[in-house]
């Protein structure tokens, strides 16, 4: 097994270091412009480098590749890996730049086209989902997600990675994590009522917030707010309903539900063990990512079929479209 894992950054380096442990084995290289990037890269996790996908591909026959560089990069990367050949992981794309060509291109080539949604593979979405579906009646909620942007990469400037673009704001990234689990829980989004504005002094050029109330197919309905302003970084989520009162915090201690007999929170341990880094906010569990990158491997190996697809993602990108508009 040769595995390529194009874009040594944060996402990239996380990407090695589970795949390291997924499979000891495993051979592994990196691709990336920056020599500063692939020099860390070599000496931390020991793995060769290159500058172009042209330079690995010129000395070796690749069979899998994990796109992890800027998004509006992803679709041309994607492209040409396809046509050698390689099955495809790639992270969120945020916007549907050659959705079709990829689409169609995967399937002429009987190649898995995989792509990244982290949230669904987290036990508390699991359980949030299980729960919805064994109470009865109607279900509302309210969803707070946000992040002071300068926050998010401390080590460098808002405006020198994809956050600072438009096409691939803050908020957007936001919404194109949060949708897929809030669909897959709730049901497909009918109707989108949306509040939003830019209350920062941000040096940006699109919305730093977002209200948005939701109805669902199923007839369930949220109060979605998204923010690159809050000065904690939050995940705050309560579902209500006759039958269910739950509350999520987004960490993986942190879902509970509440026992209206007793009156008491009744906390959900999902986890024998967490997999967590310490430069990352408490509610970023590599758990999640590790497990998407097995369903990668029994797409490709065992024709199992993704939760996730380009096919929704489209979709739930149209809907991020039409917020943001």
């Amino acid at each position: 097994m040769k595995v390529v894992v194009i874009g040594l950054g944060s996402m990239g380096k996380r990407r090695i270091r589970l795949l390291q442990r997924y499979n000891q084995t495993m051979q592994i290289f990196g691709v990336d412009k920056s020599e500063e990037r692939r020099k860390e890269t070599n000496e931390v996790h020991g793995i060769e480098t290159f500058n172009t996908l042209t330079d690995l591909l010129n000395e070796n026959k690749i069979n899998y590749a994990f796109v992890c560089t800027s998004p509006l990069s992803h679709h041309t990367i994607i492209t040409d890996c396809l046509n050698q050949d390689i099955h495809v992981f790639t992270e969120l794309n945020l916007v549907h730049d050659g959705y079709e060509r990829n689409i169609n291109l995967a399937k002429k080539k009987d190649l898995v086209l995989f792509i990244s949604s982290t949230f669904l593979y987290r036990e508390e979405i699991k359980k949030i989902k299980s729960l919805v579906q064994e109470s009865n009646g109607l279900h509302n909620y309210t969803y707070h997600v946000g992040q002071y942007l300068p926050d998010w990469h401390p080590w460098e400037h808002y405006n020198d990675f994809f956050v600072g673009d438009k096409r691939t704001n803050g908020c957007r990234e936001i919404f194109a994590i949060e949708l897929p689990w809030l669909v897959d829980v709730f049901g497909d989004i009918t109707n989108v009522e949306v509040v939003k504005g830019k209350n920062s002094s941000l040096t940006i050029n699109y919305n730093d917030h977002f209200l948005a109330i939701v109805e669902h197919t199923s007839g369930h309905k949220g109060t979605l707010a998204v923010d690159v302003v809050s000065r904690k970084a939050v995940r705050n989520l309560e579902v209500f309903g006759e039958q269910l009162y739950l509350s999520w915090n987004g960490s993986p201690q942190g879902l509970k539900v509440y026992d209206y007999e007793k009156k008491v929170d009744v906390v959900i341990d999902l986890y024998k063990e967490i997999d967590q880094l310490e430069n990352y906010s408490h509610f970023v569990v590599e758990n999640a990512y590790y497990n998407e990158i097995t369903a990668f491997f029994e797409s490709v190996n065992n024709q199992k079929k993704p939760i996730y697809s380009f096919e929704k993602d489209r979709e739930i990108l149209k809907l991020i479209d039409m917020i943001e508009a």
